[in-house]
Parts: structure tokens; C-alpha cells; sequence
């Protein structure tokens, strides 16, 4: 598969769910990173929780494989750079039920 490691483009964002994911992202993103900073892990997950709702409103209306091409590869450039947050705080995957 692809990575999509590339840095999505807000400005391609045409879904008001997408444009306020990108928002949220962009103001979180430096929460994050100043309170990892100082290892205040709670406080960086404390920031997090402001995507909550953009998150679920995106996934809600949004369709990440739309037919355009251009706009799919931005969609999945936007979720990789979530993921990407969020691995910073956590190994997702090492958490167990």
C-alpha cells in the first residue's frame, strides 16, 4: 500500500467537517507538542480530546475514497496526520481490552 506521508493542503478541503478537522488539527497540534515537551502526557491527551467531535463529524460526512482523485489522496494525507498526532502520545496498537 501508500503511506500518504505527504502533508495534506487545508486549502483543498471542500466538506465543512473537513475543513474543521483541519482546523481543530492545526490548533491541537502545537498543544500536543508543547506539553510533550515537558512529558505531560495527560495534558497532551487533554488536547487530543478536542478532535473528539471534529473526528466523529468527519467520518460521519465526509467520504475519504470520493471518486476525484485529488481530493482522496488530501482526505488520506489528513488522516495520516492525525495518526500521526496521535502516535506521538501513544502506541495505539499496544493497548490491550
Amino acid at each position: 500500500g501508500r503511506a500518504f506521508d505527504e502533508a495534506p493542503d487545508a486549502a483543498k478541503a471542500v466538506e465543512t467537517a473537513e475543513q474543521s478537522l483541519f482546523a481543530t488539527l492545526a490548533e491541537v497540534e502545537p498543544r500536543v507538542a508543547t506539553a510533550l515537551e515537558v512529558e505531560d502526557f495527560s495534558g497532551a491527551m487533554t488536547a487530543m480530546a478536542a478532535l473528539r467531535g471534529p473526528v466523529d463529524a468527519f467520518f460521519d460526512d465526509v467520504t475519504v475514497n470520493a471518486d476525484d482523485a485529488a481530493l482522496r489522496e488530501n482526505r488520506l494525507r489528513l488522516l495520516n496526520a492525525l495518526r500521526g498526532l496521535m502516535r506521538r502520545v501513544a502506541v495505539w496498537e499496544a493497548i490491550q481490552d
